[in-house]
């Protein structure tokens, strides 16, 4: 089998002149870390220039700068500015929670099977070093409906539990979970929701106060398309003076009363290079601004174009659909072949994602899971994407399944 499919032509879309991704690869894998756009680059060279004009000036003036683009985030994902920080990524809010909150022998955690690995791992931490419980809600995949995951989770509710760390959008299958229903459903019984929205800014629309969860972190680099390093922690007003950052610096024994401490010691945790922070508003305008419906069409036409790479995926393998549609945004899964047709059947050779990269110059995440050798592959749907990309895809992958079977 050839490099390249016989007949496919690459062919470049009209967004894609607003990326510096390569010209001669098929880059479906936007859902892993984002990719930011040309214009916003520019932006944060030019917040890194003034910071090395005169350092301290351009510090003295960042607390200012920072609350600014604080409150754009704010308004676009439905919070007050008041209510949120700025951290790196979402692994490093995950940390923050859970690393500040007290627990003891008898406590519960809750999570689900779909949980995120490294986040995942941070609860495993706290239970080990405080003697609480990891509970694991198993959610069902292939899923029919999103209340399974609420079912899934209240089941494992019990008077011993006091946290619930719940996954907006799963990385490994694409699922949106019912966020707003979980974070009720825990609420009423008294118990604190902690939510990984890693995926969720610029994929879904956001409305913090009405998800009402009681720490919620998200991504800006993913698809909102920030500079690399720029996430942020949502913290309920009543649970702001039990969060502390990772580093602990000057904030820490501030005397101002202006500003919260929770806002203080996030601000500062010693020098870095905010600029990533600095840049989410031009993200927000930018992304807006390539559709004449903004945002909205943005999101609307990057979940049509990813439901249409299902469908034609879907059909080449002979696999059935995973989830409804009602459960996609702009990443979904399709089931790979594990009966001892494809890869599985010889363990030595590269897995098919590092197949597809080197012969095809595919970029796309294929997962073993809940665990070898069921594969899942994920595609991304971003505005420099287009339909034949994936047909591409659909066109590479049975070839693959029939010369591997032939082994």
């Amino acid at each position: 089998m050839k490099d390249r499919v016989s007949g496919f032509k690459l062919s470049t879309s009209h967004f894609a002149k607003f990326w510096l991704i390569e010209p001669n690869i098929i880059f479906l894998n936007h859902g892993s870390f984002g990719a930011c756009p040309i214009p916003v680059l520019e932006a944060q060279q030019r917040f890194r220039q003034l910071l090395e004009r005169q350092p301290l000036k351009f510090y003295r003036e960042l607390e200012a700068l920072l609350d600014a683009a604080k409150s754009q985030l704010a308004e676009f994902v439905g919070a007050d500015a008041s209510d949120l920080v700025f951290v790196p990524n979402a692994t490093t809010g995950i940390n923050a929670v859970l690393r500040s909150l007290s627990f003891r022998p008898g406590d519960e955690l809750l999570t689900t099977s779909q949980e995120y690995n490294a986040c995942r791992n941070v609860l495993n931490f706290v239970a080990e070093m405080t003697g609480a419980k990891v509970v694991v809600a198993e959610v069902p995949f292939p899923i029919n409906a999103p209340e399974q995951v609420v079912e899934a989770v209240v089941e494992c509710v019990s008077p011993q539990t006091r946290l619930a760390l719940l996954d907006h959008i799963t990385s490994q299958t694409g699922l949106i979970f019912p966020i707003r229903e979980l974070v009720k459903e825990l609420s009423d019984r008294g118990i604190d929701t902690l939510v990984d929205g890693a995926h969720a800014p610029g994929m879904v629309s956001l409305n913090l106060r009405e998800i009402g969860a009681t720490y919620y972190t998200g991504n800006c680099h993913k698809w909102l398309c920030a500079p690399k390093g720029a996430a942020f922690l949502y913290v309920r007003r009543d649970r702001q003076s039990l969060i502390r950052p990772m580093i602990i610096s000057h904030g820490a024994n501030s005397f101002r009363a202006d500003k919260s401490r929770f806002q203080l010691e996030f601000d500062w945790m010693g020098t870095d290079d905010p600029s990533a922070y600095l840049c989410v508003p031009e993200a927000i305008k930018f992304m807006g601004s390539l559709l004449p419906g903004g945002w909205s069409e943005l999101r609307a036409r990057n979940r049509s174009l990813v439901l249409q790479a299902r469908e034609l995926l879907c059909e080449v393998l002979g696999v059935a659909p995973s989830c409804p549609e009602g459960m996609i945004g702009t990443m979904a899964v399709v089931s790979l072949p594990d009966d001892g047709s494809g890869f599985e059947k010889v363990r030595s050779i590269p897995v098919i994602q590092d197949i597809l990269w080197e012969r095809f110059k595919i970029e796309v995440p294929v997962i073993y899971w809940p665990a070898y050798p069921k594969q899942l592959l994920r595609v991304s749907a971003q505005i420099y994407n287009k339909i034949e990309d994936y047909e591409y895809l659909a066109e590479v992958l049975p070839e693959l399944f029939k010369e591997y079977d032939a082994i």
